[in-house]
């Protein structure tokens, strides 16, 4: 019985970019390979989640590996930048991190509650809590170093 404890408690709880089920995928399984038990997508694509309030939630709250937000809109310079190096961590560091993208023109509201000012700006949360932000577009060298302590 305390070895099927230490393992539940060991699995990670991955919530589906496409259906936003919460999954559980046991520890000895690879996440990179795992699919969705509703949907039966993968649960790790490579490439950012568009997300809405109702995503960037279930993602936030519901998951329990780090969630990297970039908070992006389309008319700005430094965000344009940024999509492909973050694009290009998303296809390196998954399934370490989820990483979502929220327009903030398409969701305003998302925006004003985590009191976005500056884009870009990225927001790092562990256990539906924000654990580290950066304001300002980065290089794929200086994301890669500002992530590392919060990835195992």
């Amino acid at each position: 019985m305390l070895e099927t404890e230490a393992k539940t408690q060991a699995a990670r709880h991955i919530v589906c970019p496409h259906c936003q089920a919460v999954n559980r995928v046991p520890p000895g399984k690879p996440a990179h390979e795992a699919k969705c038990g509703r949907c039966h997508n993968q649960l790790f694509t490579g490439e950012p989640v568009a997300a809405n309030a109702r995503t960037f939630d279930a993602h936030v709250q519901k998951g329990n590996i780090p969630v990297l937000v970039d908070f992006w809109a389309a008319w700005c310079g430094p965000c344009k930048m940024m999509a492909p190096v973050f694009a290009r961590l998303a296809a390196e560091l998954e399934p370490k991190v989820r990483f979502l993208k929220v327009d903030t023109e398409t969701e305003p509201a998302l925006a004003e509650r985590h009191g976005i000012r500056s884009i870009p700006m990225l927001m790092l949360f562990r256990d539906g809590k924000l654990v580290s932000q950066q304001a300002g577009a980065m290089d794929v060298q200086q994301l890669s170093a500002w992530l590392r302590p919060y990835v195992n």
